[in-house]
This record gives structure tokens, sequence and C-alpha cells, in this order.
């Protein structure tokens, strides 16, 4: 079984941890429908549920199969509370796709916001 996976950040194609994707099957060019922003982290994005978002955020849709899906899930640290993975709204194509992401799960306090892009 495969999963279809929204990547914005240092998992997308030309990306440092763009290895950790090997094998999984490049869908497309993707962006959320609005009402998710990106928050700089350590060296990372974190994207979060953001209600006055007009932009969305861009990335990539990828279908993994299910031990690359553990994989992500081990990666984005889902065990720590890092972040969750959960199904998001996608803008055309991918509009009436069941795609997840990964949403950061702790405080974005005194993080900067990056806007709907990450330049890895």
């Amino acid at each position: 079984m495969s999963s279809l996976v929204f990547v914005y950040g240092t998992l997308k194609r030309g990306a440092r941890n763009h290895r950790v994707m090997a094998g999984q099957e490049f869908v497309g060019a993707a962006r959320t429908a609005p009402g998710f922003r990106l928050f700089a982290l350590d060296g990372f994005p974190g994207m979060v549920p953001w209600p006055d978002d007009r932009d969305g955020v861009t990335g990539e849709v990828w279908r993994v199969d299910a031990l690359a899906l553990q994989r992500l899930d081990a990666f984005e640290g889902l065990a720590e509370g890092l972040y969750r993975r959960e199904a998001i709204p996608l803008l055309a194509p991918f509009a009436e796709a069941n795609v997840e992401a990964y949403l950061y799960a702790r405080d974005i306090s005194g993080r900067a916001e990056i806007g709907s892009t990450w330049q890895d």
C-alpha cells in the first residue's frame, strides 16, 4: 500500500535530506490550500496551521510505500512529539487527493516566520 505525502522543506528534491525519499515516486509540485505557514526552526522548517494565511505553502507530493512512511515518521520525530502526520488540503491538481503532511507539533513562540516557501 502507498500513501501520498506533501513535503515542504529539507526532504524536497535537491534539498539536504532528500536521500530519505530514496526509491519513492515524485508525483508533482504542489501548494497547500490557504491556512498554513512555515516557521524557521533549527535549520529546518516547521509547517503549522495559520488561519490568517492567504497563500498556503509550496512543496512536493510524493507517493511513498509503507516502509518509507515508517522511515519518514522516524525522521520527523513523531514518537518524540516533534511533528504529527495528518491529512491536509492541497490546491489543484491535488485538491481531491488524500495527502498527508508533517505539521510541527511544538510551540512556535519566538520562531521566525518564513511564509510559504522554504529555501534549503
